[in-house]
């Protein structure tokens, strides 16, 4: 025997390193839309939460004042502290979870005192699934 032969020859073939490739880019595509859903859901679930306690710091304020808010005013007077508390009554973002301020309806729809929304992810005026406005009157307790 040669002593070419009798080497065992280490490494790997071009094929095994595409198939290799192929596989991890395979998996690191169903990773990134996985983790692309979870992203828009946390934004849908922040945005829900933040609109119920932008009207759940109305509601204090207007204890507190007597009044609603005026659209002039808007939310950046919850920012104020309070009378009582020398607190704000909102400590949060005044900004949806894609950078676009929470908009503040006095009167609201169907005869409700106001309300309080995000224009969801792409910043009009209904739209479906990611896209839908996100109202605090969508809130079954609202």
């Amino acid at each position: 025997m040669s002593s070419s032969s009798t080497r065992h020859r280490r490494g790997f073939t071009l094929v095994e390193m595409m198939a290799v490739l192929a596989i991890i880019g395979l998996l690191s595509a169903v990773l990134i839309v996985s983790v692309r859903g979870y992203v828009v859901r946390g934004r849908l679930t922040t945005a829900r939460l933040a609109v119920g306690q932008l009207a759940k710091a109305i509601e204090l304020f207007e204890t507190d004042e007597g009044r609603l808010p005026s659209e002039e005013e808007g939310l950046d007077i919850l920012k104020r502290p309070a009378v009582a508390t020398n607190e704000p009554y909102y400590t949060g973002s005044l900004k949806d979870p894609w950078g676009r301020p929470y908009h503040y309806l006095v009167p609201g729809p169907d005869g409700r005192p106001f309300e309080v929304l995000s224009l969801g992810a792409d910043g009009r005026e209904g739209g479906s699934g990611p896209d839908a406005d996100i109202s605090h009157l969508d809130d079954p307790d609202a």
